[in-house]
């Protein structure tokens, strides 16, 4: 029994770790502002895809794994309809992906699923949120902007302040700064 309550303690943390927890994170910017957040961590395998899992943008995990796995298929047209501002999304796309073959799509975005990458944290200021994920292979820390438009979760592509600020945090967490 007492070996049990001795245990308790770890179990609760190897379970809040699993769930993912939030908290509170102030950055402090180079102009001396500050920039407050919310950021939240998810499970290890969280960037893992389950494709009997039917995902719908109700929440930056979800919104960013169907995003990437319509990117994976080479589906531009499904990814600027996630978006609000889906006829620019649509137009970027097309122009940057001019002459990429299925292939090509398959190996730059497929690759997110990989175990050896993961979700790094998602930050959130009011409707807005930054999922960020990290790309082993590259050593990279590449970033989803999303907004909540009528409950859904949207690729943020309309300027705004806030989404500034979540710009400002995805580079603190890229330069070290922010951990």
């Amino acid at each position: 029994m007492k070996r049990t309550l001795a245990l308790a303690p770890l179990l609760w943390l190897c379970v809040a770790l699993a769930a993912g927890g939030e908290e509170t994170r102030v950055l402090d910017t180079e102009d001396g502002g500050q920039i407050r957040y919310t950021l939240r961590t998810h499970a290890p395998d969280a960037h893992l895809l389950d494709p009997a899992l039917e995902l719908a943008p109700v929440d930056a995990l979800q919104a960013a794994k169907l995003v990437t796995r319509h990117l994976a298929a080479g589906r531009v047209e499904e990814v600027s309809l996630l978006s609000n501002a889906p006829k620019a999304r649509f137009e970027r796309l097309r122009e940057s992906f001019a002459g990429w073959s299925a292939e090509d799509f398959a190996r730059a975005f497929g690759r997110y699923f990989a175990p050896g990458n993961r979700i790094a944290g998602e930050a959130a200021i009011g409707d807005h949120r930054l999922l960020m994920w990290y790309l082993s292979d590259t050593d990279h820390l590449t970033g989803y902007f999303f907004v909540d438009v009528d409950g859904k979760l949207l690729l943020d592509d309309v300027p705004s302040e806030t989404r500034t600020r979540l710009r400002r945090v995805l580079e603190a967490h890229r330069s070290g700064r922010a951990q």
